[in-house]
């Protein structure tokens, strides 16, 4: 039985994609279990949010902060792009550094996050990942189709799609699926989502995302979030969709997508001299509230 304790924390979101974020250099947040991180997410019994952001120190000399992600099912993950903005925000408001751009430690890299002055941040989120097995992919005995520079795969699912189920798979950090369908709002998000998340080509689960083509520099965009269900925006899901639709000869860079809860403007400009270029993700972060709460 855990002894209980106070924490104090910010409640904010990113374009509706909301988070609790917790300061762990200045307040001991160690030993706290899963179920505790579930209970602190829970919209009914907790604070509610979709992630769980802590605040740390770095030891890497290359950055200044690092942060870890928990889903709203207290499992952790390794990306959180719409997080990411939250981050830089939370650690100038509280005047944790007054340094601008910030370089900050996540799972597997290190981030560069810039705040505008207009209060929309920039974040280079890194090069997106093709390779199977880094995402990681299993694509072992599924029927695949080229789509311009794109390899698509068919996942079979319990729940025949009403539409063509091929996704293109693509990491930014974390793992996504991502499929066009004609009208975003008629897409089985919720039926078909949760079955995507689990599918057993994807080890370490996967973000599920649903993208309506507007024209070459715009999309509609819904995902179904790996450990949260479907959120009202995913910036890492913003990422991959954009990466996908370029590669598969639909989009051209920048492109404006509009998800639930706000618009973010997504830039990638392909592979280069056979080096795959950065992904640069713009949009809001905002604090809703602060509190202290017992856990």
């Amino acid at each position: 039985m855990h002894a209980k304790r106070k924490i104090r924390f910010t409640k904010m979101h990113g374009a509706g994609n909301d988070f609790i974020v917790l300061n762990g250099i200045h307040q001991d947040l160690s030993g706290i279990s899963q179920q505790q991180w579930q209970s602190l997410a829970h919209r009914q019994f907790g604070i509610g949010a979709d992630q769980i952001l802590l605040v740390e120190k770095t030891d890497r000399p290359d950055a200044d902060f690092k942060y870890r992600i928990f889903n709203a099912d207290g499992g952790e993950v390794e990306q959180c792009g719409n997080g990411s903005r939250c981050f830089v925000r939370f650690v100038l408001d509280q005047g944790l550094s007054q340094k601008n751009p910030l370089r900050v430690e996540v799972a597997h890299t290190v981030l560069t996050l810039k705040a505008h002055d207009d209060g929309q941040v920039e974040v280079d989120m890194g090069a997106p990942i093709f390779e199977p097995n880094n995402i990681p992919f299993i694509p072992n005995g599924l029927a695949s189709m080229q789509e311009f520079h794109e390899t698509l795969y068919a996942l079979p699912l319990e729940h025949p799609a009403m539409h063509e189920s091929f996704v293109g798979v693509v990491s930014m950090g974390n793992p996504h699926a991502v499929q066009v369908v004609g009208d975003i709002e008629s897409a089985p998000v919720l039926l078909e989502g949760a079955e995507i998340e689990r599918h057993p080509a994807f080890p370490k689960r996967v973000n599920a995302g649903y993208m309506q083509i507007v024209n070459r520099n715009e999309i509609k965009l819904r995902v179904y979030e790996r450990g949260a269900g479907e959120t009202l925006a995913c910036g890492t899901g913003a990422c991959a969709a954009v990466v996908s639709g370029i590669r598969r000869g639909l989009l051209d860079s920048p492109v404006k997508v509009h998800t639930r809860g706000g618009d973010l403007q997504i830039s990638w400009n392909g592979i280069v001299n056979d080096v795959v270029q950065n992904v640069i993700m713009i949009g809001p972060a905002v604090t809703v509230f602060e509190g202290e709460t017992e856990i």
